[in-house]
């Protein structure tokens, strides 16, 4: 019988089951059977393609599941989740681009009429559409965003 080697639950480093301290970092080790996983585990193989999808657009952190996403074993084979991702990754430069760049010019041009923030709900918009056409399993291509999407997929 192959016994089975943990690893420290701070530093990744190999320890035996009986060790109380890691010998490289020295961080207690977790009592019990339920060794942490090894350093490089799927920490998404419990996420749906569906929930992976949806959870793309949320407006703040959706470009860091995106990410994630992109990198992992799990989607590398799902064109779906993948198109996803990216265009979940352009609507967050979009993000981007309406609060570094459209506010400051909008301020200075016309202090009154406040076109980014128009241009920040109408992409919150499209953010919960495609949070709710991901939730339904459907690929749409949102104009700009969803071309960009698909030719990223294409080309990875």
């Amino acid at each position: 019988m192959i016994e089975r080697m943990p690893f420290c639950s701070h530093c990744g480093t190999p320890v035996h089951e009986r060790d109380v301290y890691c010998g490289r970092c020295g961080t207690r080790q977790p009592v019990g059977p339920s060794a942490p996983a090894p350093p490089g585990a799927d920490i998404l193989g419990g996420i749906s393609g569906r929930t992976a999808s949806i959870l793309c657009y949320v407006p703040g952190i959706g470009w860091l599941v995106a990410i994630v996403v992109l990198a992992a074993d799990k989607f590398r084979r799902n064109r779906a989740v993948r198109f996803h991702a990216f265009q979940g990754l352009y609507l967050f430069v979009a993000w981007l681009m309406a609060s570094w760049v459209l506010t400051p010019v909008a301020g200075v041009l016309s202090p009154h009429f406040a076109i980014h923030k128009l241009v920040q709900v109408v992409l919150l918009g499209m953010s919960i559409f495609m949070m709710v056409k991901a939730s339904h399993d459907q690929t749409y291509a949102l104009p700009l965003f969803g071309e960009l999407a698909q030719r990223s997929v294409v080309e990875h």
